[in-house]
């Protein structure tokens, strides 16, 4: 399964922020919007992620406050970012590695969408579920012994 199936089924709902974005801001659009992380985007250009990992950090170095930070300042500045034809079992290996929960699709410049880690563990259950439907219905259609 390759991550472009995924995208199509997921939607492509994106939520951004730039890095001059106020952290307290990104905060509140995140929670607004139930989401865990947004993408900061500079000159529509990819420049990093802002997740509730970031967040928590933020929060512990400003001694359990926001604080009047950028976003610049707390954001991953390095993401790991995928294509739509990495395989999903490469996708769930880069993101054990990294510890990353969201991930950036990107074709060449263009940011296509962002990968949870929800959305991985959710395709995977929905193929082993089909493939394990799949193989029940062989098993009971299968030929009793002399039919043949």
């Amino acid at each position: 399964m390759k991550v472009s199936e995924i995208l199509k089924v997921k939607g492509n709902i994106l939520y951004t922020v730039t890095p001059e974005t106020p952290m307290l801001e990104a905060v509140n659009t995140m929670a607004e919007k139930d989401i865990g992380s947004l993408v900061v985007m500079e000159f529509g250009e990819l420049v990093g992620m802002l997740s509730f990992r970031e967040v928590m950090k933020t929060i512990h170095e400003n001694h359990g406050e926001i604080g009047p930070g950028t976003v610049r300042k707390h954001m991953d500045d390095h993401p790991i970012t995928i294509t739509p034809e990495t395989d999903i079992n490469e996708v769930r290996r880069l993101m054990l590695e990294r510890h990353a929960r969201y991930v950036p699709v990107m074709d060449a410049r263009t940011l296509l969408g962002v990968m949870s880690f929800y959305d991985v563990a959710k395709a995977v259950f929905e193929a082993q579920s089909f493939e394990n439907r799949m193989l029940k219905a062989y098993i009971r259609d299968w030929p009793a012994e002399g039919d043949e």
